[in-house]
């Protein structure tokens, strides 16, 4: 790793990148063992299907809606102070949440964890990008990326593992150990940094903007559940359609806005939004939906369901890398349309795969998505930072890391709700002539987190067999939604990343370069 061309980097900056790589691993690692343990916290502490689903829900949500206003803190409080204090609490909110004694109490602290991740991040990254220029920090952000790689390859192996033998509460525990390892090594080696030009924070920026996404993201969850048409969820919708209408209105005013949306006219830094996107429908997804597949509907166990897992995220370990160094030849939009492409290729062949087949079955279509989204996911945090000056680096990040967590929190939500739809229209269809329907929607939630048994209960004229059938028909046809997503996201990266490769893009220092 160099800084500048020809010049190795220096032992403070490797202590840098490796503290906020290990703060990097912990946010996947709590990410897919939430979705790993959800069916142990279950047994433990109850607690209805809605509930449940806040195990993930209350982080996305505030994970994602925090990430751009911890992004510009940094810049006017601070970089590193910023991520100390993320990692300080994420390490603290983990400790908490291996001893929760209730369910209410955990998803709570999920959501102070959410809180602490986007501090960690959103300041990590902005140090990160003071250490290195040019190529050597695209490579560095290239390592955060197969960082994060790293941690879902293993996540759903070692959070099984970790269930079974130590129980759930260890997967909370093993947050605060690599937190505190990554405090460790940052507090004495990374430097402070500002935005210089900062005149101050834009607070009702960040309150609005933070508010449209809270209330989007709590509307989408509570829609499946509450009726879509209920006075509560309208509110919701409206209340966020007014926070953005505000948040925009703002930031058309101030004069250092939490959000430049001037940015926007440029192609290419909306394709790279689009990127994060993309990899959410494609892949991320996946990370939730097949552990509560293979767990609560084909009954494997937690160790054989993390096996099963590596075969779609064991390529995040080698892709990345592999990507980032053929941008350098290789235009970064080919690269990154056609892994999409791939990617959709491998959502197809797992429809084709039914439930209660073989668990060899699985193996080629799961590598070929993770394959796919790898192309991506190599590549976009490197380019999300070549389109702002350095000292901007803060709300290129921001906004980046926004767009990548608030788009996935959104998006389980909506997933979720269509899963679920698609599991009530197929129940609706296989109930006996002459049974009532009462019941179907909400066993129907049930089957979209993985709770056969639940269901079963609700239904208990359809056989467990059938249910599991039903869900099937539901999944393939959500797959199919997401394939017709993926395809029209890489037509737009062909149409927007245009041509230049990774080397181009290292001299993109300013809005005004040709990389526009």
């Amino acid at each position: 790793m160099t800084r500048k061309s020809g010049i190795p980097a220096s032992q403070g900056q490797i202590s840098v990148l490796l503290a906020v790589c290990l703060a990097a691993l912990v946010l996947p690692l709590s990410f897919s063992g939430a979705a790993m343990a959800t069916h142990a916290i279950g047994q433990e502490l109850g607690g209805s299907t809605a509930a449940r689903n806040w195990i993930t829900n209350s982080f996305m949500l505030t994970f994602g809606s925090f990430l751009m206003t911890a992004g510009a803190l940094s810049d006017v409080f601070g970089r590193k102070r910023i991520f100390l204090s993320g990692v300080t609490l994420f390490a603290l909110a983990s400790f908490a949440l291996s001893v929760a004694p209730s369910l209410e109490i955990l998803n709570a602290l999920r959501a102070v964890q959410g809180l602490a991740a986007a501090a960690a991040l959103a300041g990590g990254s902005a140090a990160l990008a003071q250490e290195f220029e040019g190529h050597a920090r695209t490579r560095a952000f290239s390592m955060i990326g197969t960082t994060f790689g790293l941690g879902l390859a293993f996540g759903p192996i070692l959070s099984g593992f970790l269930i079974e033998s130590l129980g759930w509460r260890s997967i909370f525990l093993s947050g605060t150990l690599i937190g505190a390892l990554s405090l460790l090594i940052a507090i004495p080696r990374m430097r402070e940094s500002k935005n210089p030009d900062a005149a101050g924070f834009d607070w009702y920026g960040a309150a609005t903007f933070t508010a449209m996404l809270s209330l989007l993201t709590f509307a989408l969850i509570e829609g499946p559940a509450n009726d879509w048409t209920s006075l509560y969820v309208l509110a919701l919708l409206v209340g966020a359609a007014a926070s953005l209408a505000a948040f925009v209105l703002l930031e058309n005013r101030v004069r250092q806005p939490l959000l430049d949306l001037s940015l926007f006219r440029y192609a290419r830094f909306v394709g790279v939004q689009v990127l994060p996107i993309a990899t959410t429908y494609s892949y991320v997804v996946l990370l939730i939906l097949l552990p509560l597949r293979f767990v609560g509907i084909e009954g494997y166990s937690e160790i054989e369901a993390g096996l099963l897992m590596l075969a779609l995220s064991a390529p995040m370990l080698v892709v990345p890398l592999l990507a980032a160094t053929l941008a350098r030849r290789i235009a970064a939009g080919t690269l990154a349309g056609t892994g999409l492409l791939i990617a959709a290729a491998g959502l197809f062949y797992l429809s084709r795969i039914e439930i209660g087949a073989h668990a060899s079955a699985l193996v080629a279509p799961l590598l070929l998505i993770g394959i796919g989204a790898g192309m991506p996911w190599g590549l976009m945090d490197g380019l999300s930072i070549t389109v702002v000056p350095k000292e901007r680096a803060g709300m290129a990040t921001g906004i980046f890391n926004t767009t990548k967590v608030a788009g996935e929190g959104i998006t389980l939500a909506m997933v979720n709700a269509i899963l679920a739809a698609f599991a009530s229209s197929t129940l609706q269809h296989a109930m006996p002539d002459g049974r009532t329907t009462d019941g179907i929607g909400e066993a129907a939630r049930h089957l979209a987190t993985g709770d056969l048994s639940r269901a079963a209960d609700l239904l208990p004229g359809i056989a467990p067999k059938i249910l599991a059938t039903a869900y099937g028909i539901a999944f393939d046809a959500l797959i199919y939604v997401l394939i017709t997503i993926t395809l029209l996201a890489a037509a737009v990266v062909f149409g927007l990343l245009g041509n230049a490769t990774a080397a181009d893009e290292e001299q993109a220092e300013t809005l005004g370069s040709p990389a526009e």
